[in-house]
């Protein structure tokens, strides 16, 4: 539909302090990160606003989430997908995995869904491609291990050495472009 912001529609439907631990929930207007527990942050809103918008999500899109903490963005994410798209999310602390299940399960999203990462692992490759994906912890350099889980045509957004990048697969290979400087917890 002309006119509509569907990064807007998405941020009113899933509102951050739904997914933020009890103790900050006063705080969920905050333009800032917030701690989660495990050492990880809620990410500052306006850094989420602008990697959506980068990313450019789709209705029935299949999406993965790297870094969902504690289910905010794959809750964003499964908004934009709408119920034909499916969300795979991917978060390496145990305990942050539980909260954000629950945390999706409340917000009715059952397109959506949580795993534990496999250490050493980058996103889920058996489950690839992906039309979009998206990374909430820096990488030092671009992972080539989720760039091959792009379909063809798809976008990663990922902050790289302080630098947000967006990266698009086509048939004539990668392009990347830069959207100014970030900071993110270590892409482990």
């Amino acid at each position: 539909m002309v006119g509509t912001d569907r990064v807007a529609e998405a941020f009113a439907a899933m509102p951050r302090e739904g997914f933020l631990p009890p103790a900050q929930r006063k705080s969920a207007a905050y333009d800032g990160p917030l701690p989660i527990g495990g050492g990880q942050t809620n990410s500052q809103p306006s850094t989420v606003e602008a990697m959506l918008r980068l990313l450019d999500v789709g209705t029935g899109q299949k999406v993965l989430d790297v870094g969902s903490g504690s289910g905010w963005t794959t809750a964003l994410l499964a908004h934009l997908t709408g119920p034909s798209g499916r969300v795979l999310a991917v978060e390496l602390d145990p305990d942050l995995v539980e909260l954000g299940t629950r945390h999706l399960d409340g917000a009715g999203v059952s397109w959506a869904s949580i795993h534990e990462a496999t250490p050493g692992v980058l996103g889920l490759p058996g489950a690839a491609p992906y039309h979009r994906i998206l990374v909430s912890a820096m990488a030092r350099r671009v992972p080539d291990d989720l760039v091959a889980q792009l379909h063809t045509g798809g976008v990663m957004v990922i902050p790289v050495d302080g630098t947000m990048l967006r990266i698009s697969r086509s048939m004539q290979g990668i392009g990347i472009t830069r959207h100014g400087s970030y900071r993110f917890v270590p892409l482990r």
